[in-house]
């Protein structure tokens, strides 16, 4: 499936109606970009992950240089150029893959935050660039909207990264609980687990909510992505704070409450 078709089938979709033909193409265009390095940290089929970024932290220098060699890459330098597209906002994200690779452990919720801004804020810096929305109130959105989704991910997914050998919850905050990283591989001590989640929670609802304070205060239209993004991943926050934070597999939410929070999006947008 395109970059472009896929964007139309998910959740986001209605709200790129609203932008320019060449916005939905390049955001199309960066999603690609972002599923494939995900895909190459997280994809067990990928021969010599490493050598993928390699390949990639390589090919990102070639694309400012005008050197592309894959057709996604040849397309991304034309939107580099139309949007004026930071090279660290490729460039740190392929560090954010290579952390997961690495298993790379974080110690305090200041370390995981070195993640969060690698792997979810550059997204959000790049996207708002594309909506044309830069400086200062760029930055704050993208931090807080950013940091506020990847915790919901880490939340939802903490079955599924123990699959793959990897936490994501700040040893500090598990030592307070008495807990250790050795525990959340196992499976052992769901309630103190729990306990973690609950206070991970609490700063996404945090970060929630200082980005729609900061969205209401950008040009609505362009916001209507954002909003959405926000609307449809706190959805899911709260509906997994239902399951009380324990659950086997990660809890999505259904047809139903996606269009919930893409008419509440509208809703704000429209009629706020």
């Amino acid at each position: 499936m395109s970059a472009n078709k896929s964007y139309q089938k998910s959740s986001f979709g209605p709200a790129f109606l609203f932008l320019t033909k060449r916005q939905r193409i390049a955001l199309a265009n960066y999603y690609e970009f972002c599923r494939l390095m995900d895909d190459i940290a997280d994809e067990p089929t990928v021969v010599e992950p490493a050598k993928a970024l390699d390949y990639w932290k390589e090919e990102i220098e070639r694309m400012f240089q005008g050197k592309a060699q894959t057709p996604l890459s040849r397309l991304l330098t034309l939107d580099i150029q139309e949007f004026s597209l930071s090279k660290d906002c490729f460039l740190l994200l392929i560090e954010g893959m290579r952390a997961d690779l690495q298993g790379k452990q974080y110690a305090s919720i200041q370390e995981l935050e070195w993640y969060l801004y690698r792997v979810a804020v550059v997204v959000g810096l790049t996207t708002l660039d594309i909506l044309g929305i830069k400086g200062p109130q760029a930055e704050k959105l993208a931090k807080d909207l950013g940091g506020a989704v990847q915790l919901t991910n880490i939340i939802r997914d903490v079955s599924a990264d123990v699959q793959l050998g990897r936490v994501y919850l700040p040893e500090d905050w598990l030592a307070k609980e008495g807990l250790t990283r050795e525990d959340i591989l196992a499976g052992r001590e769901v309630e103190k687990t729990s306990r973690v989640l609950t206070r991970l929670s609490r700063l996404a609802e945090k970060l929630y909510k200082r980005a729609e304070v900061q969205m209401q205060q950008l040009p609505r239209f362009k916001m209507l992505p954002c909003r959405l993004m926000k609307c449809i991943y706190s959805q899911n926050l709260a509906k997994i704070k239902r399951n009380k934070f324990q659950f086997a597999e990660p809890v999505k939410l259904t047809k139903m409450e996606k269009l919930q929070g893409v008419l509440y999006a509208f809703k704000n947008t429209f009629f706020a």
